[in-house]
């Protein structure tokens, strides 16, 4: 920051605003040509930005496509097709009482927006909102994490040399410069990272009235129901968990296993880890690396080595700690007390659908996601009846997501908000409604003198 002359920060969002009331952003062909120019840089960045995302989290070049790269062309793919449909009016009942008349409903473009991503999924976690931004016809001002810094010197040459900053901007740094950039005024906030942060954000915001997104975390649990197929089971639960080290928002944070299938579980879940990594997940070219060793420290101190059947095996230098499962844990056990966001699996045994149901309602925050293996439809029903979590999957994990069509958000201290598909359309834009009167006419109900009409009005409004 300058100590003195005008304010860069300041600056940029004054031009941003003011470049967002020329209505430039609003058309159709303008949206349409940002995101296909969004697509063009994406592709001729993918080899730096696989190679980014290798050096910050070890990713393999197929997982940075498929939960990254890949993802985010999905969605872009899906916007660019449906925009036109999305921005169309639409049109809504009358009733008798507004009639002659018509309804509709117009999206309208919220103005200069703030997206905040987080260090898990440093590029699909930015270019998604960023996706709904542009498409809603907004303008945008981007801060990535600094704990992922090759990524995000990528994303910021993507950004530069993409848009011009009055449209979509890029800023640097760390916890200093997100902190000014939270005491501007903005006409949303879009977040994504931890509860504790998304507090900080929110009381940011509340300065300036202004709306939030907030895509937070908070313990996703996974139940494991006596009649479920176990084979299926453990190959969902293993890849959801020590996907990119198990640093996933959405990942199963502990299993409830019913007490009859335990220890086929536990035994399936060793040989699959085995299959899959090797004895040796550190030489494995397909197992990521925890972001930084602050956060490696913060893992260990949830390891508690008497209960590891797999794993536990860590390399603070390398940012490794190996898949690690614990058995026979309980709701008291550290491990339990907060979100992993790693490679460790703790194992509880429950012996009636009741008590697994009873264990999670116990959480101190609702779960973002939450996941029962089962056939039987009334536990699957039971479970969403019961038990307050923002999304999930019956027979499998993490992949509700990927669905453009099911809006992506938590709920409580999981978060406020939903994105994806249309979803992340509309919430950003405002849903602005309009009643259109004929002028042809004029019912004398509403003026007065009101004698007589009273009979009338009651038959109105029924």
């Amino acid at each position: 920051m300058h100590e003195t002359g005008p304010d860069p920060v300041d600056l940029l969002i004054r031009k941003q605003r003011e470049f967002f009331h020329t209505t430039a952003t609003h058309s159709y062909d303008y949206r349409l040509n940002e995101l296909q120019k969004l697509k063009k840089a994406i592709l001729a960045f993918e080899d730096r930005i696989h190679a980014a995302l290798k050096k910050d989290l070890g990713k393999s070049a197929f997982e940075s496509y498929a939960s990254e790269v890949g993802f985010t062309l999905y969605e872009l793919t899906n916007t660019i097709k449906h925009l036109k449909k999305w921005m169309k009016p639409k049109r809504v009942r009358t009733p008798l009482l507004n009639q002659p008349g018509s309804s509709r409903i117009y999206y309208t473009p919220l103005g200069v927006n703030l997206i905040i991503s987080p260090f898990n999924y440093p590029f699909t976690l930015t270019f998604t909102p960023l996706i709904a931004a542009i498409a809603a016809g907004n303008t945008a001002v981007i801060k990535t994490s600094e704990d992922t810094p090759h990524t995000s010197g990528v994303i910021e040459g993507m950004i530069h040399e993409s848009f011009d900053p009055e449209y979509i901007a890029y800023i640097p740094g760390g916890i200093p410069e997100t902190t000014r950039l939270l005491q501007q005024k903005f006409d949303h906030i879009f977040f994504t990272g931890s509860t504790r942060v998304g507090s900080i954000v929110m009381k940011a915001a509340a300065k300036h009235l202004t709306p939030v997104t907030l895509e937070l975390g908070a313990k996703s649990p996974c139940i494991v129901h006596a009649d479920a197929n176990l084979e299926i089971a453990v190959n969902r639960i293993v890849f959801g968990k020590f996907l990119n080290a198990g640093q996933s928002c959405v990942a199963p944070d502990f299993v409830l296993v019913h007490q009859s299938v335990k220890q086929a579980f536990l035994e399936k879940t060793k040989q699959r880890i085995a299959d899959w990594y090797g004895d040796d997940a550190s030489l494995s070219p397909d197992f990521g690396r925890i972001v930084n060793e602050p956060h490696v420290d913060r893992l260990i101190k949830l390891i508690d080595q008497d209960k590891v059947i797999i794993g536990g095996q860590v390399d603070r230098a390398a940012r490794y700690i190996s898949p690690t499962v614990m058995a026979d844990v309980t709701p008291d056990d550290k491990v339990m007390g907060e979100e992993i966001f790693g490679p460790i699996l703790p194992v509880l045994e429950y012996s009636s659908f009741d008590e697994a149901l009873d264990t999670i309602a116990r959480l101190p925050e609702h779960p973002l996601a939450c996941y029962v293996f089962s056939e039987d439809k009334t536990v699957q029903d039971e479970l969403i009846a019961k038990i307050q979590f923002g999304g999930g999957c019956i027979n499998h994990c993490a992949v509700h997501l990927v669905n453009p069509h099911l809006p992506f958000g938590g709920i409580g201290e999981s978060g406020i908000g939903s994105y994806h598909g249309f979803n992340g359309f509309e919430r950003f834009s405002h849903r602005k409604s309009v009643l259109k009167s004929a002028t042809w006419v004029d019912p004398p109900l509403a003026y007065p003198p009101y004698k007589g009409k009273l009979k009338l009005l009651r038959k109105l409004l029924k």
